[in-house]
């Protein structure tokens, strides 16, 4: 997850604490704690999923959820230095996760992860066209470029942070940051309610992955009613509850 994903445990939380029921209680409520067990199916196939739901790891389960692929998630952490052991760093070399590694074939960066897995597995989230493929890549990197950031920045300040290290001047900047992509997305929607054609797809998938902060971080999203509707609807399908951390 990086340095800034690493202060939510640092002197504060530690794998295992609240952060995740927290996450989980703010974007689930409505789940059974007691009907989740394990993310991965009794019988493993050959694709591991290398990180902890509570961070980037958790698009990537969700994709594989998706696409009901037998997978085996493997724990690593981004605070307790297992991204930073030899072994680890020889599936990503940059020590963050997540990453996969399918039948030997490895890779890294949820967004890439996420493409691969919808093009290699269709299963109706891939695209039927070059062009709407190039739309799906570019929804995925525009998430990254202009949500991800201050969608964290505005997550760590409101709730993941010690209260004596949370800034709501950062937190504030971050949702007002957040306005201009809200819009573009909004105006996005409202043709179809979708992202790329009409129906869910690998691009409404990244793009709601990371919005996920934004609405567990309180963003406001009450002047964009396509998008909150969106973003409810995609939270809610099963896959997406079975990737979420754990709540109990």
């Amino acid at each position: 997850m990086g340095a800034t994903g690493e202060w939510l445990y640092k002197g504060h939380l530690q794998p295992g604490m609240a952060a995740g029921n927290w996450l989980a209680a703010v974007l689930y409520d409505h789940v059974d704690v007691n009907a989740r067990t394990n993310h991965g199916e009794e019988q493993m196939g050959k694709l591991k999923i290398y990180g902890v739901p509570l961070s980037r790891a958790f698009r990537t389960l969700w994709m594989a959820n998706e696409l009901g692929l037998e997978y085996e998630n493997v724990p690593i952490h981004f605070a307790d230095g297992s991204a930073k052991t030899p072994e680890y760093l020889e599936i990503n070399p940059n020590g963050k996760i997540p990453a996969i590694d399918d039948d030997g074939m490895k890779l890294w960066e949820s967004m890439a992860i996420n493409l691969y897995l919808a093009r290699k597995h269709d299963k109706g989230l891939w695209l039927p066209s070059p062009e709407s493929e190039a739309q799906a890549m570019q929804w995925s990197v525009w998430v990254m470029a202009e949500v991800e950031k201050p969608a964290l920045a505005a997550l760590m300040n409101r709730f993941f942070l010690p209260e004596d290290r949370r800034d709501p001047k950062v937190a504030a900047e971050a949702e007002q940051q957040l306005q201009a992509p809200l819009k573009v997305l909004d105006q996005a929607l409202a043709k179809t309610g979708y992202l790329v054609g009409s129906g869910f797809t690998v691009a409404d998938l990244n793009v709601a992955s990371v919005l996920s902060w934004a609405k567990a971080a309180r963003v406001d999203l009450s002047a964009y009613p396509h998008v909150d509707a969106w973003l409810t609807a995609a939270l809610k399908r099963p896959a997406a509850v079975k990737a979420a951390p754990r709540r109990g």
